[in-house]
């Protein structure tokens, strides 16, 4: 890498300074920033956690998720199942961990969909305005005329309740909050200097919009995504668990928390006690997460 002459003294040799990338100088703040705040550093550790029971928890898992034993069913926690077992003699710890795979990937395919779609057509209402700005308004105002979760169960219902229909109407009732928040931050910007000084330099307005003004809302674009990943973990659960979800007997906590809720009254409290703990203990994190990545991205905050 090369490096920056220092002006010194007369008739000193000059001084090189070594270049930092602006990657360095993010990746040290956000060390400085995790340092500073323990609640920060904890949702990103639990982030990770997450991340590595989906990467690599179903080929650890002690147990087939699917395999039942009619032995051993509605046992306690134990040495031997950590977490107890269902009513099917099924262990709870390993289909906890393999259902970390299928909610996170519900999850990340729902907000990332949304993101492009919401925000990209947010960021053309606030820039362009005129017709693109009515249409994106009105069919942001025709989504949340409808109940979130009952539009929800009627798109699962109308078009099958499979894991592919469950990201499509997860991303579907969160449109409107994407495009919204992105047209406000794009109509913002729009007329900001560094916005003018792009135009003035010959850059086309779709190149604007692309290179100028959609970098700048991605700072508050990563909270909302942060905090739109907590509530897509809590619609499929909410999904599967009135039967719209996941179909048994696929590992899902929603599903998990659905079959044990029946036997609390009985007595056999693990049985929801463990899935319903994995699904707070996400979006938990995810609400924590938002305001992390806000103070690591957004360039206001560096110093």
């Amino acid at each position: 890498m090369p490096d920056i002459p220092v002006q010194t003294a007369a008739g000193a040799e000059p001084m090189a300074v070594p270049k930092t990338s602006g990657l360095g100088n993010l990746a040290r703040h956000a060390r400085y920033v995790l340092a500073g705040n323990p609640v920060t550093a904890f949702s990103f550790a639990l982030f990770v956690f997450l991340v590595l029971c989906a990467a690599v928890g179903p080929s650890l898992v002690p147990y087939d998720p699917l395999a039942s034993n009619s032995m051993a069913t509605l046992k306690p926690p134990s040495a031997a199942n950590w977490f107890g077992t269902d009513q099917l003699g099924r262990d709870i710890f390993s289909r906890v961990v393999v259902a970390t795979r299928l909610d996170m990937g519900i999850a990340i395919f729902s907000v990332a969909l949304v993101f492009a779609v919401g925000g990209l057509a947010g960021v053309a209402a606030g820039f362009f305005g005129g017709w693109t700005d009515r249409i994106v308004g009105r069919l942001a105002d025709t989504i949340m005329a409808f109940p979130l979760f009952v539009l929800a169960m009627g798109v699962v219902a109308a078009l099958g309740n499979t894991v592919t229909n469950i990201v499509l109407a997860t991303a579907v009732v969160n449109f409107p909050l994407y495009a919204r928040l992105a047209r406000a931050e794009a109509a913002i910007r729009k007329d900001a200097g560094y916005v003018q000084a792009a135009r003035l330099t010959g850059n086309g307005e779709l190149r604007v919009l692309l290179t100028t003004i959609l970098p700048n809302i991605l700072p508050i674009m990563a909270v909302q995504m942060s905090l739109t990943m907590g509530y897509a973990i809590l619609n499929a659960a909410g999904l599967s668990f009135i039967g719209l979800g996941v179909r048994p007997p696929t590992p899902e906590w929603g599903i998990m928390v659905a079959e044990g809720a029946s036997f609390i009254v009985s007595g056999e409290w693990w049985v929801a006690l463990f899935p319903g703990l994995a699904l707070m203990l996400a979006v938990f994190c995810f609400n924590l997460l938002g305001d992390g990545l806000r103070d690591i991205v957004d360039p206001q905050r560096r110093t």
